[in-house]
């Protein structure tokens, strides 16, 4: 599976500052990574429609078992309530016991920074 473009759903105010967020994980078997891919669409469907998100892509390795996300947001609460509701909450829940490992980072950036680099947030969860 290719990276997902980066999909704006609500393109940020130019200057305003928004919280980035980036995830990796990689999956125990290759069954979760198909459970994982199996979920991808609701999850990404959720994304285009929630309140306070500036942008999201999704990059794919399903035979390495290994899936990053990078997202960009008006604030932490609004990620917050997004991880916390629609499709992405009972998905979260149900993939938990099939991660080998699983990482994130956050920080701050301006509107103008989106969309963010895959290369610095990679590096940012090593």
């Amino acid at each position: 599976m290719p990276t997902l473009p980066w999909t704006v759903p609500h393109p940020a105010p130019h200057g305003a500052e928004v919280h980035v967020f980036a995830s990796r994980f990689e999956t125990r078997t290759l069954w979760g990574a198909l459970r994982f891919l199996a979920g991808t669409p609701a999850v990404w469907r959720q994304v285009s429609r929630a309140p306070g998100a500036y942008g999201a892509t999704l990059r794919a390795k399903p035979l390495r078992r290994t899936f990053w996300t990078l997202s960009a947001w008006e604030s932490p609460a609004a990620l917050k309530d997004f991880a916390r509701s629609g499709a992405h909450s009972p998905a979260s829940r149900k993939l938990s016991g099939l991660m080998r490992d699983a990482r994130f980072a956050g920080w701050q950036a301006t509107g103008d920074d989106l969309p963010p680099d895959w290369d610095d947030a990679i590096r940012r969860l090593a």
